[in-house]
């Protein structure tokens, strides 16, 4: 059962129908925050240190977030400070959400009287939608699919992608399953640690999708949109089309043209062949049930 309804004041405004947007590492989410960060009445973060806090502790140890109504608390309070409009808020948002706002002060990257709606694309959040629908039960969860080989390319480029797969990462507190490292049980931690980079980014796109795969079997239609990398970045017109139907909003496209998007399909050359073999054998289940052959 769903905790009653609790309305959250951030600025004297009540946040209604907050926009999450979920999704594997680079997988698209920050361009698809860009695109509501510049769109009327929205004030959407990315990765403030309040929330990314938060949102790591709950992926790294999952029980933390069944622990009930103390972990939609210290969630909701998170997102409450970040979403504070004052002077100088911005300061602490990561390079992304900056540019993403168009800030190249101090901030802030919105005006509280032209805020209408409240919206989140940290990194990883997908591994807190249970307690973020706890905490907001009218929100909207957007999350985006992307070809797994694409992903992995792209985090085998990231560091700060590639600093989540030190082997200290399993240390014998790590509990399991572990969907934020792809790993199922104890069992399997020395054959993590020896798994090549290219098979550890598999893994994690693999979790982050089955994951994405149980909210559409969990929440309503009318709460979840799932959307396509690829779409965004081919047809972005009909994919904000379909966005601001789902949001009952305008939704601005202009973000989505003429950015540096990655392009569909890179990882043919980007990947090396043993690598491109691994990822697609440590995720052949789900590139193939989503299409990606």
């Amino acid at each position: 059962m769903r905790p009653p309804t609790h309305i959250l004041v951030v600025n004297g405004i009540k946040v209604r129908q907050p926009v999450f947007v979920l999704s594997a590492p680079h997988s698209g989410a920050d361009l698809l925050a860009r695109a509501l960060k510049r769109s009327p009445g929205f004030h959407v973060t990315m990765g403030r240190p309040s929330v990314a806090h938060v949102v790591y502790a709950f992926a790294r140890r999952p029980s933390i977030a069944g622990r009930g109504m103390g972990a939609t608390r210290v969630l909701r309070d998170a997102l409450a400070e970040a979403w504070q409009i004052v002077p100088g808020a911005c300061l602490d948002c990561p390079a992304v959400c900056r540019e993403a706002g168009s800030v190249t002060g101090e901030g802030p990257c919105a005006a509280p009287g032209a805020v209408a709606r409240f919206g989140d694309a940290s990194p990883d959040l997908l591994y807190s939608a249970s307690v973020l629908l706890q905490a907001f039960p009218d929100a909207r969860f957007v999350q985006l699919i992307r070809d797994g080989r694409d992903v992995a390319a792209d985090m085998l480029a990231d560091p700060a992608a590639l600093s989540w797969f030190k082997p200290v990462m399993l240390s014998d507190e790590t509990e399991f399953p572990n969907p934020f490292l792809g790993v199922n049980s104890g069992e399997h931690r020395d054959r993590w640690k020896a798994m090549p980079t290219a098979g550890k980014c598999a893994l994690r796109w693999r979790s982050a999708v089955r994951l994405s795969a149980t909210l559409r079997q969990e929440l309503p239609r009318e709460q979840l949109l799932t959307l396509r990398y690829e779409d965004l970045v081919s047809s972005p017109a009909e994919t904000v089309e379909g966005l601001s139907a789902f949001l009952e909003t305008r939704v601005s496209k202009v973000a989505l043209y003429g950015g540096s998007a990655p392009k569909v399909g890179a990882w043919r050359t980007r990947l090396r062949g043993q690598d491109a073999e691994l990822v697609e054998k440590v995720a052949r289940e789900e590139l193939s049930r989503l299409g990606y052959q």
